[in-house]
Order: C-alpha cells, then structure tokens, then sequence
C-alpha cells in the first residue's frame, strides 16, 4: 500500500494482528485470515442451507402386505398400505437460526469494513482477552490515536508476555513517534519469539533504514525476501505511515528498490527509483554503477527513468 504523494509516496508499515512496518512506512501482520464479516455471512447460510441437507428424505420402506382377512366384513375400512404412507412421510425440517455474534466477532467485521470507531466500541464489550486488546489497538493505531493504541498493545502483552505480534505492532507506535531506537528493540524482542516472521523483518530494516543504518537496513531487508520472496507484495495488512524525513525516505526508497529487484517486481523498483531521485538520495550515475540494478538495463520504462533524471 503506497500514498501516491510526490514526496511521500512511501511503502508503509503493516500492521495485521500485529503492527508492521515497511520501508517510509510500517506494516502490521494480516488481521484476520478472512474478514469476520465474510465468516459471519458464511455461517448464517451454511445453518440455514445444510440443516435441510443432512435430513435427506430416506428412502421410503414398504410396509408387509396385509393377509386378507377370511371374513370380508372384518377388512379394515381404509388400505393399511395408505396409513403406512402417509405416517412415513418425511417432515420438513425447519432451518436452525445462526447464533447471534459476539461482541468480538462484530468487532473483527468492522474492521474489515475499515469502520475502525465501531470496531472499537464492539471490542469494549468482548471478554477481555490478549487478542481483543491487540484488535481494538490496532483500531485506535488505524485512527490515528498512538496513545490509545499503545495503551491497549501493553494491556495485551500483560495477559501475554510473548506475543511477538503485539510487540512489533507496539514496535511501530515507538516508530511513528520516532522513538526508533526503542522500536528496533521491540521487534528483536519480537524475532527472538518468531524468528520466521519476514513481516517482523521488513519493519526492523525500515526501522534500521530511518536510523541511517543502511548497510544494516538492507542486511534485515534481504533476510525478509529470504523468508518470503513476496514480502514486499504484501499489501493485505493494515499499515501506518513513517515520520521520516525527505533524506530518509529517499534512502529508504532506494533500498525498498533493490529489494523488489530482488522479488523480480521491476515495475515496483522503477518507482521507488523515481522516488528515490525525486527525493534526491541518489543519481542516474549512481544507480548504473549499483549492480543490483543490472537487470533493469535495457527496460524502457527504467532507460527513460534516467535520461529524464539527465535532463533536469
């Protein structure tokens, strides 16, 4: 998810159950696996369509023949076959009602309707549990209520101590108030619990990159492609904007490029160049001479991107 800004036109951090963040901005760990709005929708038809389903009418089982009676006065007034059929036959089955949601389960559909205020009254009544204090963060963090938001995450890493999403999504808090260096030590907190958490590492080298660490950043950013080639394709989860400065977000841009070389987006590392130079980090000069970017030569879109940089 980009913001089509000139000047801040920045991958942000994600924040999916868990914050994150990426290059100019953080990215937070997807949410939900699927939308509890789409769940809900999911279990009101299956009750409704499946009831009738499993009550399949049984195949109808043929009564014995009667034996006729030796005095015709004594047969019955009405066929026994006729009774049998009709006291066999199969009664529809009503369709049981789904239970009503939860607090929490509105909650999770609001969120994925991004009705983030609604989100957050429902999860004010739910159980109070890890997860519905993490949710209802991320609600105030996408509000743009840093405060609230961080309130809530160490309210969730009371009941549990080890939740390496709550922790990078606290992480990206500290980085939009620019408190990187207490950010950088969240999310290594957070890697030590979930050591295969690309996400966790894209907003680590961002973190890195905003600290003028470069070498350091790109290091963290290819162990992120290391674990998902897709990483920098990841646009499903919630992400909050990186408070850095012109300088910083060029650099972050020039490096969010090479990794998309690396990921093989090449139309993706065209734009974070053009970023990159508009921000003037870096120079047509200087990215002919950057090997990582040897596989754009020869690609018109990257070939006009310098001649026009030459121009000006």
């Amino acid at each position: 998810m980009y913001r089509s800004d000139r000047h801040r036109w920045l991958p942000v951090v994600a924040v999916a159950a868990a914050l994150v963040f990426a290059v100019p901005a953080f990215a937070v760990p997807a949410l939900f696996s699927e939308s509890a709005a789409q769940t809900i929708t999911q279990t009101a038809v299956q009750s409704a369509t499946q009831a009738p389903a499993q009550s399949s009418t049984p195949a109808p089982v043929q009564a014995p023949l009667p034996t006729p009676p030796a005095d015709p006065a004594q047969a019955p007034a009405s066929p026994p076959s006729q009774a049998v059929a009709v006291a066999t036959q199969p009664r529809p089955l009503a369709a049981v009602p789904a239970p009503p949601a939860t607090p929490e389960e509105l909650g999770d559909s609001m969120m994925a309707q991004q009705r983030f205020q609604a989100a957050i009254e429902a999860y004010k009544k739910a159980p109070r549990s890890a997860d519905v204090w993490n949710k209802q963060g991320i609600a105030y963090q996408l509000m743009f209520n840093p405060e609230s938001a961080s309130r809530c995450y160490e309210a969730s890493l009371k009941l549990n101590p080890k939740s390496a999403q709550v922790m990078n999504n606290l992480g990206t808090i500290y980085d939009s108030e620019k408190e990187y260096n207490n950010a950088e030590r969240m999310y290594r907190k957070a890697l030590k619990l979930d050591p295969k958490s690309a996400l966790i590492y894209k907003n680590l080298g961002t973190n890195l990159l905003s600290q003028r660490k470069y070498k350091k950043g790109w290091e963290v950013y290819k162990t992120a492609l290391e674990l998902d080639p897709n990483i920098f394709r990841n646009s499903t989860s919630p992400r909050v904007q990186n408070p850095a400065s012109s300088e910083e977000r060029g650099a972050m841009n020039y490096y969010m490029a090479k990794g998309c070389v690396r990921a093989g987006m090449n139309d993706c590392a065209i734009d974070y160049l053009r970023m990159a130079l508009n921000e003037g980090f870096t120079s047509p000069k200087k990215i002919e001479a950057d090997s990582e970017f040897a596989g754009l030569k020869g690609l018109p879109a990257f070939e006009q991107l310098l001649a026009s940089q030459r121009q000006q």
